[in-house]
């Protein structure tokens, strides 16, 4: 038997994140310890993107204080699915995970945990002004990042051509991969026209072109595109098994885009896998804006999958108030440097 807890901890930008769905000043954050008879405790970061995720942030602590208790009086399992809850049952699953290997954030060894191997990212660019996003572009190409992803879809549709026709003016497609980011921006009838007028800048692809429940619009969109469409939002909230294959075998998108906080953990995201090698989909794993500790459970999980494209993985720089954690960005690598230690908050250490 496990007791759990659950704390509080808001993550503060350093500065405003641009997005389709609006500026981000700051992002809910919750943290699930569960601990064992013999006093070792694993954490897990419930993933939460208000108007993203599935689940009422108004809500989130009335069913984290519900669920707690419950495991507490030894009604429910801490391991239990939670198909209505994903940002809750990925916390839950990554806190267990951590209490089986000791409590130590070690979730799954590897060379990446032994500080071996690195992951590859991308550098993430958000919205902003043409000044604004033209000095993000230039910092991250500074750093040494061959792959960015843009967010695209809310400034004026000439503003975004002509950042990237600055970027292509300096680095061609085989110097510098583009990924852009839609966020469901554009209607159904908009969007062919975007993406065309996009797709001479040599894209990689663009996800979320469209909001999601749009599946007829969206398989249009898929099959022929001038640019490979990746879904993203399309995969949230879909938790029956036989509803995922169909939305795939409708689709048939170049790639998916896997956010396991927000999906339900691990073994949705795993599925998703599976089903996007049917239709011969490409994938990649990406956070949602977490804390060190999501983040490094993602990480460690994505690394043993045996990736080779760059994942979207490089969010941990955001906030003022993160976790210091062993976790470090080199030029467009993500590491885990074990001599680094954990400096967790005092509440999660009581």
């Amino acid at each position: 038997m496990v007791h759990a807890k659950y704390i509080s901890h808001p993550l503060h930008f350093k500065r405003p994140a641009g997005t389709s769905r609006g500026i981000l000043l700051q992002k809910p954050c919750w943290y699930i310890k569960l601990t064992n008879q013999e006093d070792v405790s694993g954490i897990g970061e419930v993933s939460l993107i208000p108007g993203l995720s599935v689940e009422d942030p108004l809500e989130m602590e009335i069913r984290l204080d519900h669920l707690c208790k419950l495991i507490n009086l030894g009604e429910m399992d801490p391991g239990q699915k939670l198909p209505d809850l994903p940002g809750i049952q990925f916390a839950l699953e990554t806190a267990l995970q951590d209490l089986r290997g000791g409590g130590n954030r070690i979730l799954y060894p590897s060379g990446f945990t032994d500080g071996e191997a690195g992951i590859p990212i991308n550098g993430l660019i958000w919205m902003g002004d043409r000044a604004s996003m033209t000095r993000q572009i230039s910092r991250k190409i500074d750093q040494g990042f061959r792959v960015l992803k843009m967010k695209v879809g809310a400034l004026d549709p000439e503003v975004e051509l002509g950042v990237l026709a600055r970027i292509r003016s300096r680095f061609g497609p085989g110097e510098l991969e583009i990924r852009l980011d839609a966020n469901g921006a554009w209607s159904p009838q908009d969007a062919p026209v975007r993406m065309c007028r996009l797709a001479k800048f040599g894209i990689h692809s663009i996800e979320q072109p469209i909001a999601p429940g749009q599946v007829e619009e969206m398989a249009a969109l898929c099959e022929d595109p001038v640019i490979p469409v990746a879904l993203d939002e399309e995969l949230l909230g879909i938790h029956d098994p036989e509803s995922r294959k169909a939305l795939m075998a409708s689709i048939r998108p170049s790639f998916v885009v896997l956010k396991p906080g927000l999906l339900g953990g691990f073994s949705v995201a795993a599925h998703w896998i599976e089903l996007a090698a049917k239709v011969d989909a490409g994938w990649w794993i990406t956070s949602a804006l977490e804390s060190s500790i999501g983040l490094n459970a993602i990480a460690q999980w994505a690394f043993q999958l045996h990736i080779v494209m760059p994942q979207g993985l490089g969010t941990g720089m955001l906030y003022s108030n993160n976790i210091p954690s062993p976790l470090q960005l080199e030029v467009d690598m993500l590491w885990h440097r074990p001599e680094r230690s954990w400096k967790l908050p005092s509440t999660l250490k009581d």
